[in-house]
């Protein structure tokens, strides 16, 4: 049980790492011009959304990536693999879109992001801990939400 809470540590530490660097690297992020004077969709939500979101997710998929390890060591390269892939798409969309204003550039991202989260879900069904599995829906769902916030900024770019 020790090296559960040691993984679990070291998962969250990984996890809101990525975030922060993802957020040092978009820049003036949604506090900027560009992003300011954007068409985005109206049913984008609230700035403190993001935050509470992606706070809720982190924890969640640090849990899952905790367990899922613990309980399948012999395919730990392989899940730790597709886990830093998904960081590196995860941290790459914040610049591309926000400080590099690519919004397509950042759906294909984003949406590449997805299917890599669904791999790790995937992946995680084959283990133990199925009902694990569910701590991905919120990263799963957040996602989905994202690339049509994404899609719809391209529609109007």
């Amino acid at each position: 049980m020790k090296n559960f809470w040691v993984r679990l540590l070291g998962f969250l530490i990984l996890n809101f790492g990525a975030l922060a660097l993802g957020r040092f690297l978009m820049g003036e992020g949604a506090m900027g011009d560009w992003y300011q004077n954007l068409q985005r969709a109206p049913w984008e939500p609230a700035g403190w959304v993001f935050g509470a979101a992606w706070t809720f997710i982190m924890i969640c998929f640090s849990i899952f990536m905790a367990q899922v390890w613990r309980k399948e060591k012999a395919n730990a390269g392989k899940l730790l693999g597709i886990y830093a892939v998904q960081l590196v798409f995860n941290i790459l969309w914040n610049p591309i879109f926000f400080k590099w204003h690519l919004p397509l550039i950042a759906l294909v991202v984003i949406t590449t992001l997805l299917f890599i989260v669904f791999l790790l879900f995937k992946e995680g069904k084959k283990f133990e801990s199925k009902p694990f599995n569910l701590l991905l829906l919120p990263y799963l769902i957040w996602l989905c939400i994202a690339i049509s916030l994404n899609a719809y900024v391209v529609a109007y770019y």
